[in-house]
């Protein structure tokens, strides 16, 4: 899968997209230190342990680089930057059972929009999967000769 480049001074405001959700219960917030493990262990559960690796690292900086998606006190969606490498947005993901109604989008635009805010210009995403809804959401594009990327030499786990 190749990478994406996202122009984050143009990014559509996230606010309309949050406060819907807002109105369905549903919180997007900056993870915080003590909520970790339950984040880590949620993303390894519905995810991959890839995955969970990289909220470990984003929700490790400070200030914390993961935003997590909150419906009666439970977990539904994540999304991080700078887990992988600077300037990198991703992982996102969202239960299955949540992903209708623009959670993905809030997630998305709400985590590049502090990227902008810690100062970038620009978001590379990773090693994207839903391309389409990437360009559709926040006009990304491919970066050609992307693939694999900085994940050309990831160490995999083998068999214990």
């Amino acid at each position: 899968m190749a990478d994406l480049l996202v122009k984050l001074y143009d990014l559509p405001p996230a606010a309309p997209a949050l406060e819907k959700l807002r109105a369905a219960g549903v919180e997007i917030k900056r993870a915080i230190g003590p909520e970790k493990h339950a984040i880590v262990e949620w993303a390894e559960k519905k995810f991959s342990r890839a995955w969970a690796s990289e909220c470990d690292a984003a929700i490790s900086g400070s200030p914390s680089t993961c935003f997590i998606a909150v419906k009666d006190k439970a977990i539904i969606g994540f999304a991080c930057y700078d887990s992988t490498s600077k300037g990198f947005f991703g992982p996102i993901g969202v239960d299955e059972a949540a992903r209708a109604g623009g959670l993905g989008k809030a997630l998305l635009i709400r985590t590049l929009e502090a990227m902008r805010e810690a100062g970038y210009g620009y978001a590379a995403i990773g090693w994207a999967g839903p391309v389409d809804f990437f360009k559709k959401t926040v006009g990304a594009t491919v970066i050609e000769g992307s693939e694999p990327g900085v994940y050309k030499h990831m160490v995999k786990a083998g068999p214990r």
